[in-house]
């Protein structure tokens, strides 16, 4: 275009010649894609914004995530001493389940564990750690305290998941007395307990410190949710089908006839050297 505003110029026209037809749709093409540019800038910069916070919010997300290669050594010496466990000590496989009174999915996770420990004749049990997320389900898991110091741990676990949480989950969680002590009660005088015993071991300090040691060592895991498990050592989120489950068990049966290690010593020599603490993806493993 230059040159032809020069040679105008020196030929005295008093116009600018018309540039030749491709440099104008090169030109006309320019300007459209630097006003397009500038029409999409903003959007272009908000998308830039919102890719870099799910960027990050997955990055934090992945930091929560568990390692799967993670052996964690959550302590349930003090949960088997009481009674809180479905199974034999000469189990090769352990699960723990961390759970809440008032948890649906605890509720509907429970039939599986039953079924797993029953079909797998003495390999398996199932210790229970108790995690109140619901406070309303705070008595029931006193409860289940004191029923285990009269050896109905899992009489009582049966019982309230009928008669106490049943009722509860059909009012869509709107009417929670059947959470509370009164039907508590009722259920404890079901299934023959001392009720004066019953009333006083729920109240006690022993009960409140039971609760209170399970949450405390969940919290080194970084457990904040329920149901959470834990399979030998294998931390495994939310409620999962039973044949999953019997898949991971069945793997973990394998790993304990390849260690040479006698079944019943398997949790305390084998899982228990392994993590102390909580591990999430992200993190290296320790040497």
């Amino acid at each position: 275009m230059r040159i032809a505003i020069a040679l105008a110029v020196a030929a005295g026209c008093a116009h600018e010649a018309p540039a030749p037809a491709s440099t104008a749709a090169l030109e006309a093409r320019i300007k459209k894609l630097e006003a397009d540019n500038a029409k999409h800038a903003e959007a272009l910069d908000f998308l830039d914004k919102v890719y870099a916070e799910q960027k990050k919010q997955a990055d934090a997300r992945e930091g929560e995530e568990p390692a799967e290669d993670a052996t964690f050594a959550v302590d349930i010496a003090a949960d088997v001493k009481a009674g809180q466990v479905d199974g034999p000590a000469t189990a090769a496989v352990t699960i723990i389940k961390c759970f809440d009174f008032a948890c649906p999915y605890c509720a509907r996770m429970s039939p599986a564990l039953e079924a797993v420990v029953q079909k797998n004749s003495g390999k398996v049990r199932v210790v229970y750690k108790n995690l109140i997320v619901h406070e309303p389900a705070r008595p029931a898991h006193l409860a289940s305290c004191a029923a285990a110091k009269q050896g109905k741990y899992l009489a009582f676990k049966h019982a309230f998941w009928d008669d106490g949480f049943q009722p509860y989950a059909d009012s869509s969680g709107k009417d929670s007395s059947s959470l509370g002590e009164d039907n508590i009660v009722k259920i404890a005088t079901k299934l023959g307990l001392d009720v004066a015993r019953f009333k006083k071991d729920m109240a006690s300090d022993g009960c409140k410190s039971t609760i209170a040691a399970d949450m405390t060592e969940l919290e080194k895991f970084h457990v904040n949710a329920t149901p959470t498990l834990f399979v030998n050592g294998t931390e495994v989120s939310g409620a999962i089908p039973e044949q999953a489950l019997q898949q991971m068990i069945d793997e973990k049966l394998a790993d304990v006839q390849k260690s040479g290690v006698a079944a019943g010593d398997y949790y305390d020599k084998v899982v228990m050297a392994g993590e102390k603490k909580f591990r999430s993806k992200k993190d290296p493993k320790p040497h």
